[in-house]
């Protein structure tokens, strides 16, 4: 998605939450945006078929109704996606788990009523997660991985041995208990895996990675293949 394309919905978010008319300059400040270029998504907005009523000067409202068209979901998939978003508020970093709860804010905005009362009144949950130890580079890995950025890392494996490393990160899994980053190493010049709780420190370096991430990904899958093959042959 855009930037531009984000910042729209963020400001269709503010709007959706206010029920009294909110002056311009209050939503450009919030979103940090210019007053000019607030003006410009309203009418952007308009243009797009949003009701918003108001002036410069005088505020503005989201009138009845919304811009995109109502979502339909099955009792089975809304208790998915409550669960799921649940289990990454619960089990994710900080960043993350906020963008699960507005993502499930953004889909109960645009339910029919039945619908959204029985999201907000369901009783699936996801057991909270206490990690033993920090994992205060689980942002900057989602980010690398993301943007396909090769990271320095400093790192301590399940011995003890501290080393630092270049990666390119291309997929993490969110376990029971651990966070599980697979990566190429520049050092080992092979896929590996690196828990996120062992990094010491990280250094994202800016840097695309030269091989892209789903060629990456399907290298690995097809080293993991070969590997579990050639085990069941022993």
């Amino acid at each position: 998605m855009s930037e531009r394309a984000t910042r729209l919905l963020h400001l269709l978010d503010e709007l959706r939450r206010r029920r009294n008319p909110v002056r311009g300059a209050q939503l450009a400040e919030q979103l940090g945006v210019s007053l000019r270029t607030l003006y410009r998504d309203i009418d952007a907005l308009r243009g797009q078929g949003a009701d918003i009523g108001g002036d410069p000067g005088v505020g503005y409202q989201l009138r009845g109704g919304f811009l995109l068209p109502q979502m339909m979901f099955s009792a089975e998939e809304l208790e998915a996606i409550v669960l799921g978003v649940r289990w990454v508020a619960s089990h994710a970093d900080p960043d993350l788990a906020a963008a699960a709860g507005a993502a499930l804010d953004r889909v109960t905005g645009v339910l029919p009523e039945n619908l959204r009362l029985q999201v907000e009144t369901s009783g699936l949950y996801a057991p909270q997660w206490h990690p033993t130890e920090p994992e205060p580079w689980l942002p900057a890995l989602r980010r690398a991985i993301r943007a396909g950025h090769a990271v320095r890392i400093h790192y301590r494996d399940a011995e003890d041995r501290a080393s630092e490393r270049v990666i390119w990160p291309f997929a993490m899994a969110f376990l029971a208990e651990v966070r599980l980053l697979a990566a190429w190493c520049e050092m080992r010049g092979d896929f590996r895996h690196f828990r996120a709780d062992r990094v010491l420190a990280l250094h994202d370096t800016g840097q695309c990675y030269p091989e892209q991430r789903h060629r990456l990904l399907k290298r690995w899958g097809e080293q993991r293949r070969q590997r579990k093959a050639l085990a069941a042959d022993c």
